[in-house]
């Protein structure tokens, strides 16, 4: 599912089913977590998370859908394995950055707000895509995307569903750095490059400090119990099983807001 490199104390880790079009089964995603394992354990400085190339030009299709709970019960708990490979990434000791060419669907879109940079060439766009299936967003996944974009960009990208193209995305601050597909891994190497001259120790400290003081939102237990029983609202709901069997049978769903 994955291809795995190490070259001068760099991890590189390249998605590789191009037959789901890199979608985030839970195969793939174990895969990424105990890779991640293994370069912590060998002290590795950075790691460049990409895709191999495919015809269809997607980085990734986002969390496939097929794994997804038909209905009655939360598709995206805290042990999902996406949840899990996220939670991985953001406490992963060391930088991670998103080397990104084509296009980014759903939970792979969370993927990459959750990696420390993203560069992007002119083929990237990136589309949030849950509505379409009638999903409901977990809180934490929607604060990945607060914490990194305004207000209104972040429901412009839920509410419409629509791919914003990489030069809204470097606008936006989805994107560090935008390059042509020439100079894509170039840029990429001269910000390790950067990296590999300062301190580990200092960085990897400062990012778990970026990550505790983005993540202290306080929230009463009266509102996060309130955000639990919307979600169950919709995962019980007849647009989220319909959602979900439209992408199957690779219709256009019909919602009835219920």
């Amino acid at each position: 599912m994955i291809i795995t490199e190490i070259k001068e104390n760099v991890g590189y880790i390249s998605l590789n089913d191009s037959s789901k079009l890199n979608a985030l089964s839970a195969e793939m995603d174990d895969q990424i977590v105990a890779c991640l394992k293994d370069f912590e354990e060998k002290k590795i400085r950075a790691v460049v998370l990409k895709a191999s190339p495919n015809r269809h030009n997607v980085w990734s299709s986002g969390h496939d859908v097929n794994e997804l709970p038909v209905g009655h019960r939360d598709p995206l708990g805290y042990f999902d394995h996406l949840e899990v490979l996220l939670h991985a990434i953001k406490r992963f000791p060391a930088p991670v950055i998103a080397q990104v060419h084509g296009s980014v669907w759903g939970g792979a879109c969370d993927l990459i707000m959750c990696c420390d940079m993203v560069i992007a060439d002119s083929t990237a766009t990136f589309a949030m895509t849950p509505t379409k299936l009638g999903l409901p967003y977990n809180a934490s996944g929607i604060g990945h995307f607060l914490n990194r974009l305004h207000l209104n960009n972040v429901r412009e990208m839920f509410f419409t569903a629509q791919p914003v193209d990489a030069e809204t995305a470097e606008k936006w601050g989805i994107v560090n750095h935008l390059t042509t597909e020439e100079e894509l891994e170039g840029t990429v190497e001269q910000i390790i490059a950067a990296i590999l001259n300062n301190s580990p120790m200092a960085i990897a400290i400062i990012k778990e400090q970026i990550r505790v003081l983005v993540d202290a939102r306080p929230l009463s237990p009266d509102g996060f119990e309130r955000i639990q029983g919307l979600r169950r609202k919709v995962y019980d709901s007849y647009d989220y099983a319909e959602g979900i069997q439209s992408f199957k049978e690779k219709r256009k769903p019909v919602f009835r807001g219920e």
